[in-house]
């Protein structure tokens, strides 16, 4: 400890000998000094309460750069080969700026966070070495098994968290903004003093060496046919494998009971092909482990296999008929809410045997619908130039156009306050350039569209502080101010980077 602390002075309050009791107490055979260092930091920053120059002597401990060095030099314990777990061009941003960036990192913040923030960060989202993998090497080498503390407790866990809160959030705006350092400074002050937070793929990985930093992919089935079905499901397996959650429409393909050409046979229809889906999303969850694999599944409600297609959540039922890992919604056109209204008929047709209803909406659909016997959403889409928009994303905050050629992708970020717009709009839009991209369609459609998706936390808190009742009509105006505000400031952002950047920005 002593080669960390020796700029540090010792005052008043402050009780160096027991910090080192503490971490003496942490202390077992075999010990490195790295888990030395960790411990001696996280047992200082523990006593911060009793004096705030704890706080200052364990941030002189845990060194920002020595950690992602820590990262990059990962072994695979089984192999012995090199895997590291930030990228070399990272590291090397980082250890030609380390001064600056070590001294701007503000560790007290780690204490602002709740004990359910903290642990989630620690299940989730700070970079650790892989539990299974540790496991297995531990059991000869058991004194590789990393102690952990948090608030003065020391537990034993078969792995190694390498980060700590901050240390992720500097990483993130790093691997962000490169070699602009100021940029990445104002960027961690702006998430550390959470005015906004990024996406959770961009807090996985941005910085590592694929920097999948995109949340939402839309996907349109390629096409009807087992080549089409599988290439999809393959497509929607590499997007959840690099922690993209799915939205994906299914209009096209045929129901029960069509005729299948090649074969002389007939269509099973949807419900066979989404339980395959289904044990997809079961089996590559997002980005090892982090979260389940997630996949939203849109249908328009004039489809033959409709009412199997919204049971296929239910708790009840024959086996072969469920798929309940998946998420489900209608994509629905207005002219079935007008049946709806009127107490009308509504048909139910194969795409099959009534192509082109998946790909027009409005006037045009209820055209073709009735010369066979959507659509709010486009309507008031500001990619309606591209096309007919078929679907929404897995969480259904967002729609935006795909095709078999182009996976929509959207790049989100979640403002505390409107005035810090332009800066996650330059962020979101360096994302785009940055990011890996797990299947060559999402690139396309991402560079070419160049979508972001900016959204707030906290407005009902803002109801609450301005006793507003949700229902009110104060309630709804300020909710319109707000995002008018932040749509303004996007467009302005937006109309400046394509001055400084040209006009494809």
């Amino acid at each position: 400890m002593q080669r960390h602390s020796s700029t540090y002075v010792v005052k008043r309050g402050t009780k160096l000998v027991l910090v080192a009791w503490k971490v003496i107490r942490g202390l077992y055979k075999g010990v490195s000094t790295v888990e030395l260092d960790n411990l001696a930091a996280e047992t200082a920053a523990s006593m911060t309460t009793q004096h705030p120059d704890y706080a200052i002597l364990a941030a002189r401990i845990a060194v920002f750069s020595d950690v992602m060095q820590k990262l990059y030099d990962f072994h695979h314990p089984n192999t012995l080969e090199h895997s590291p777990m930030i990228s070399i061009e990272t590291l090397n941003i980082i250890m030609a700026n380390a001064d600056r960036l070590n001294s701007a990192i503000v560790y007290d913040r780690d204490f602002s966070y709740t004990y359910f923030g903290f642990k989630t960060l620690e299940r989730s989202y700070l970079l650790k070495i892989n539990k299974e993998v540790m496991f297995a090497f531990m059991q000869d080498n058991y004194n590789l098994i990393s102690v952990i503390s948090h608030a003065g407790t020391f537990l034993l866990f078969p792995f190694q968290v390498v980060e700590r809160p901050q240390q992720m959030l500097m990483r993130v705006a790093v691997g962000i903004h490169g070699e602009d350092i100021d940029s990445a400074i104002e960027t961690y002050n702006l998430m550390s003093e959470r005015f906004f937070t990024h996406a959770s793929p961009t807090l996985f990985n941005a910085g590592t060496c694929r920097p999948q930093l995109s949340s939402c992919f839309l996907l349109t089935m390629s096409e009807d046919s087992i080549a089409g079905i599988y290439d999809t499901l393959k497509q929607c397996a590499l997007i959840s494998k690099s922690a993209g959650g799915i939205g994906l429409n299914v209009h096209c393909i045929r129901a029960t009971g069509s005729i299948i050409a090649g074969t002389n046979g007939t269509s099973n229809g949807l419900i066979p092909m989404l339980r395959v889906y289904n044990n997809t999303a079961r089996y590559v969850d997002q980005g090892g482990n982090k979260r389940p694999g997630a996949f939203a599944i849109y249908l328009e409600p004039w489809h033959a296999d409709i009412f199997e297609f919204v049971a296929l959540k239910k708790n009840t039922g024959p086996e072969e008929e469920r798929a309940r890992d998946l998420f489900y919604a209608l994509w629905i056109p207005d002219l079935f809410m007008k049946r709806v209204e009127r107490d009308q008929d509504w048909c139910l047709m194969c795409p099959r045997e009534c192509p082109g209803l998946e790909d027009c909406w409005g006037e045009k659909f209820e055209e073709l619908y009735e010369r066979f016997t959507k659509d709010a959403c486009n309507r008031k889409s500001n990619q309606q130039n591209l096309g007919t928009i078929k679907c929404s994303n897995l969480c259904t905050e967002i729609v935006e156009y795909c095709s078999k050629d182009e996976i929509a992708v959207c790049n989100l970020g979640s403002i505390a306050l409107n005035r810090f717009v332009t800066v996650l709009t330059r962020n979101l839009n360096k994302i785009i350039d940055i990011n890996y991209y797990p299947v060559e369609e999402a690139r396309r459609s991402n560079t070419r569209h160049r979508p972001i998706g900016l959204g707030v936390q906290g407005l009902a808190d803002a109801f609450m502080l301005m006793r507003y009742p949700f229902t009110s009509p104060e309630a709804r105006d300020l909710n319109k101010r707000i995002f008018e505000t932040i749509y303004y400031a996007a467009l302005e952002a937006s109309c400046e980077l394509a001055e400084e950047l040209g006009e494809l920005y």
